[in-house]
């Protein structure tokens, strides 16, 4: 299971299944065992900031894409955040524009 995963079918999923899955992958998936919890409910809120969009059918564009990775960039050295943990971020936001 990865981020992509659980982005795949959001339109259809409720908020607390959408939950479970997410913490279910970072039980699960090594990949993700750099985060630590501040970075976990930045992820989290990310996924629940575009649900709604992404259930109306609307998807982010790449303009709005790039300014989320600019700000949180800014703002990596408060928020802790390292360079893979941004590689991960920018791929959890590509994958609602695939949705």
């Amino acid at each position: 299971m990865d981020l992509q995963d659980i982005t795949k079918d959001m339109r259809n999923q409720t908020d607390y299944r959408l939950d479970q899955r997410f913490d279910e992958l970072m039980r699960k998936n090594p990949r993700y065992s750099n985060l630590d919890a501040e970075n976990r409910e930045l992820i989290f809120d990310l996924i629940k900031k575009y649900k709604e969009k992404l259930r109306r059918g609307l998807k982010p564009s790449l303009r709005t894409i790039k300014e989320e990775m600019y700000h949180l960039y800014q703002n990596r050295v408060r928020l802790h955040l390292t360079r893979t943990d941004l590689d991960q971020i920018r791929d959890l936001l590509y994958s609602f524009k695939g949705e």
